[in-house]
């Protein structure tokens, strides 16, 4: 996992260019009116934003979830967001089997982590990176970038 802030993203471009890409859409669009549900593709079949408004909740319910084809970037807009986080291969409670078509996999096993992240902000979650978004308290307003990792 990759925590850092839109002011300066210039070190992703040594990552993978896709990645200072995606975070540059968002710098130039977050301001933009959105339904939440809806999604922009970025590169078409590889990269799209989801614009979500979400309802948060405590951290004891939130499940830690994980995906194999795709690259997630958590960026809240509204409130800060906490995530939490723990690395797959620590997992063991695998509470819904693996939805390919989806791209998701959920787990009961508590978060090792629980990270604060700002709006400003943004958090990278690789398939290695079991992650439970939107902890905290009310609705919030985020986008959620996939980015494939045929990329």
């Amino acid at each position: 996992m990759i925590i850092g802030t839109l002011n300066d993203t210039s070190i992703l471009n040594h990552l993978n260019p896709v990645l200072a890409q995606a975070l540059q859409w968002v710098i130039d669009h977050r301001r933009d009116t959105f339904t939440p549900g809806q999604s922009v593709e970025i590169c078409p079949g590889k990269v799209f934003a989801k614009y979500e408004a979400a309802a948060m909740g405590p951290a004891e319910k939130a499940r830690l979830e994980a995906h194999r084809r795709f690259i997630d970037i958590h960026v809240p807009l509204t409130s800060e967001e906490t995530i939490g986080w723990r690395p797959v291969c620590d997992l063991r409670n695998c509470v819904a089997p693996y939805d390919e078509e989806a791209d998701i996999i959920f787990y009961g096993d508590a978060a090792q982590a629980l990270i604060p992240v700002l709006p400003g902000q943004f958090a990278i979650c690789f398939p290695e990176d079991a992650h439970a978004p939107n902890i905290g308290a009310g609705m919030h307003r985020k986008f959620c970038i996939k980015i494939s990792i045929d990329i």
